[in-house]
């Protein structure tokens, strides 16, 4: 647990955390190295402009001769259209190898999510995962597209800038660079606030996403508990917080942006003015201080750029280490690198070996305690007891959501610890007592039990599942969109798409968490006829809250407290089994 919980506390925005970015450059170094190129030449070009303004002052109009006029004026203009080549071409390149990297970024995450165990999730705030997966991810895009090119560009221009002006004046070169101190140090420390507050401003948009994520996915319990005006309150609240970081983070970069120009254009103006009184006294010449006022200029917006993207690059840096985090993580449940095959047109005989689990969640509570029990292929098994007695974590366990701290679960004789996880889970149908209902039309919905069906196969499914005659009174039938999370259903609807799913999925194993307990009793009819046909020669557990469903069982297993409490048929368990005799006396009561 304290692994994942530390996803959200370790410290971020060193630069160097975007060193992991560099093996999704890798793919694309011919891109990179042109633009590497073109960085070089239109950085160059604008250098080259200096020597041109100088020539074009002390040659074209110092002398007033018009053939050394047209001379520079055209060497000027040649140096401006290699610019302009360039330039198109750093950014052109910068800005695709920006959008395949974080594309590249964007898969890699998300398909590392998706096979994580489900506990990770547990632990993990899903609003926080979307935030990393689409908000980091665009920061990035934005940095390697842009930033980083800015970055370099300027730190060149820099560079040569700062060796030019030497060789143009090495006195008035060393006026210039004693107010570098000056700028450094508040580039230094207002940088790491700069850092602080943006890594503040992320936590909060994350907190933002993950409210307004809860409160839309929940919407039918917000407004049946009229709870619009605390919902927008506690959403309110967030928003105000995460406007009075960012609005933090933007004052303390304009003061640092207003403060660098400030003193380095104030220390080009000093200079300025000491070349000025150098070239009244003949000491050098006026093209020599044009070219020297010009290489300041671009030394100082180097600097100023570089001073704006540095609190980028640390953003960047921040957003760069939270993605690697979640590259690096590793699902604790994984398939065996050698699996064992396992015939899918055999019944599935399932035992449970001494089983004793804990949720990661609650490491303090054992949710289910040395579990032992064999079902024979084709029997159908029903799990009764309490609310949280386990009957539901035995499910998770039988899909592998969850690897028991000790003690096996096999199916015909294999540890499905050494099974794939694809096959494993293949092998399964499940209907939840609450069914989901992904974004799609129906025909989409039911064709996730088996991606391969075909649509008559889907139409026979859905009949046997008394969902047909619903579907085809649907504004486009099988084939209109059912809204997020199926909200155009009611209950019974979408259970009754999800046991059709279990349907076209002609699994080994069912797993039904008492699939009829949404619907009217004429349904529960046709419904417990179609499961009767599927049921028949699959082993089946199911969660039964009815006793319509527990008296057809093979066998009734009560569960307690994690524990096996009693296994026989339902007058056995009455006679035998006080807990027994008290749920069927309270909980089955209206179902008899």
């Amino acid at each position: 647990m304290s692994r994942h919980a530390t996803l959200e506390t370790r410290p971020k925005g060193e630069i160097r955390r975007l060193a992991p970015l560099l093996r999704y450059i890798k793919p694309y170094r011919m891109q990179f190295f042109g633009a590497l190129v073109a960085l070089i030449v239109s950085s160059s070009s604008v250098l080259c402009l200096g020597t041109a303004i100088r020539y074009l002052v002390d040659q074209g109009l110092g002398k007033g001769d018009p053939h050394l006029l047209d001379h520079a004026f055209t060497m000027l203009i040649g140096v401006i259209v290699v610019l302009a080549a360039s330039t198109f071409a750093r950014f052109f390149l910068i800005s695709y190898i920006g959008e395949r990297v974080v594309a590249d970024i964007r898969n890699d995450v998300y398909r590392r999510l998706i096979h994580m165990h489900i506990g990770f999730f547990e632990v993990t705030r899903i609003g926080e995962l979307v935030s990393r997966l689409i908000t980091d991810t665009t920061l990035l895009q934005t940095v390697i597209g842009s930033t980083v090119s800015v970055a370099a560009r300027n730190l060149l221009l820099l560079m040569g800038g700062l060796g030019l002006l030497f060789y143009s004046n090495a006195m008035l070169a060393s006026y210039l660079l004693g107010i570098v101190p000056l700028v450094v140090i508040p580039i230094i420390l207002l940088g790491r606030r700069v850092r602080v507050t943006a890594r503040e401003t992320q936590s909060r948009v994350a907190d933002i996403s993950s409210r307004a994520e809860e409160s839309l996915n929940a919407i039918r319990a917000v407004q049946s508990l009229a709870l619009e005006e605390y919902e927008k309150k506690r959403f309110g609240e967030d928003v105000a917080g995460t406007l009075a970081t960012a609005l933090n983070r933007i004052k303390l970069r304009a003061f640092l942006t207003a403060l660098v120009i400030l003193l380095v254009f104030g220390a080009i103006v000093t200079v300025l003015w000491i070349g000025g009184k150098e070239v009244l006294a003949g000491r050098i010449s006026s093209g020599e201080l044009s070219a020297f006022v010009f290489y300041s200029v671009v030394v100082a917006g180097a600097v100023g750029a570089i001073s704006e993207v540095w609190a980028d690059l640390q953003r960047a840096a921040g957003a760069a280490e939270r993605l690697s985090e979640l590259l690096a993580e590793e699902s604790l449940v994984v398939s065996p690198q050698n699996a064992v095959s396992i015939a899918s047109n055999t019944p599935a005989q399932v035992s449970f070996e001494h089983v004793f689990f804990t949720y990661p969640t609650r490491p303090d509570k054992q949710a289910i305690h040395d579990f032992s029990l064999r079902v024979e292929a084709g029997q159908t098994v029903a799990l009764v007891g309490p609310s949280g007695a386990g009957k539901t974590t035995i499910f998770q366990l039988l899909m592998r959501f969850y690897d028991p701290a000790s003690g096996m679960v096999k199916i015909n004789g294999i540890n499905i610890r050494e099974l794939a996880l694809p096959q494993l889970r293949g092998m399964i149908g499940i209907v939840p007592q609450d069914p989901v209902i992904f974004s799609g039309t129906a025909r989409e919905n039911i064709r996730l039990g088996n991606i391969a069906a075909t649509d008559l196969e889907i139409m026979a499914a859905a009949k046997a599942a008394s969902a047909l005659d619903f579907l085809e009174k649907l504004p486009q039938g099988l084939d209109t969109h059912l809204g997020e999370k199926g909200i155009q259903l009611s209950g019974g609807q979408r259970q009754r798409i999800a046991i059709a799913r279990a349907l076209i999925r002609n699994p080994q194993l069912l797993l039904l968490d008492e699939a009829t307990s949404a619907l009217d009793s004429e349904n529960e009819h046709l419904i417990q006829q179609a499961l009767a046909r599927l049921m028949q020669g699959r082993t089946t557990f199911v969660i039964a809250h009815r006793l319509s469903t527990i008296t057809r069982a093979d066998q009734i297993v009560l569960v307690n407290d994690g524990r096996i409490e009693a296994v026989g048929t339902h007058s056995e368990l009455l006679q035998r089994s006080p807990l027994y005799a008290r749920l069927a006396e309270l909980q089955f009561r209206a179902a008899a």
